[in-house]
């Protein structure tokens, strides 16, 4: 199971969601209570071992705009939220970096296509929330072969269920692993990523 940890503001949250064993790592680029600055970034990059995706996270930010705040940053993959098109994905493909496109479970059918994203996160109705929901109807969506991360309420009680429910790739958690509104809980990000990879 892949496992994203998103959200990181801090060496401790990033040495913890690395020593875990988490497979990419996000960074909040955008207005959040989560958001870090590019130089914060670059400060944080140090402790990322080389080969393990760093991501900058995005949200209405024009394609373009992301590219150089990422490039600012240091990082070499874009995560993009909001309504997008294809040519975003390929905007930030020929910046020769690579794309996280997110989709709520609310868009239209035509979203869920495959327009050359490295991956496909499938976010709750209401992205943020930090509430579960029925991730089962995951299913109906046929992206069976496709490398997709499952994101919305998780946490290390549900995770596995949740995965299983849905049949996803990998999965995605920044509020989960919290102890509060954008401060990570080392000990949670430690349970989340074991409960997620099993036994």
């Amino acid at each position: 199971m892949f496992v994203k940890v998103c959200g990181l503001s801090t060496a401790e949250s990033v040495l913890a969601a690395v020593d875990a064993g988490a497979d990419a790592l996000g960074f909040v680029l955008t207005r959040s209570p989560r958001e870090v600055s590019p130089v914060r970034v670059r400060e944080l990059l140090p402790a990322v071992p080389a080969g393990l995706p760093a991501v900058g996270v995005f949200r209405h930010e024009a394609a373009a705009d992301a590219v150089a705040a990422a490039r600012d940053a240091g990082l070499e993959w874009v995560q993009l939220h909001g309504d997008r098109t294809a040519d975003d994905v390929r905007t930030v493909h020929d910046a020769g970096l690579k794309v996280i496109r997110a989709v709520t479970m609310s868009a239209a059918r035509e979203a869920f296509a495959d327009w050359g994203e490295e991956l496909l996160l499938i976010d709750a109705a209401v992205p943020g929330s930090g509430e579960a929901w029925d991730y089962a109807s995951v299913r109906a969506l046929g992206l069976e072969g496709r490398n997709w991360l499952l994101a919305g309420g998780l946490d290390p009680e549900n995770v596995a269920e949740a995965a299983a429910a849905a049949g996803a790739w990998g999965v995605d958690v920044s509020s989960g692993v919290e102890q509060s509104r954008g401060v990570k809980d080392l000990a949670k990000i430690r349970a989340f990523v074991t409960a997620a990879k099993g036994p």
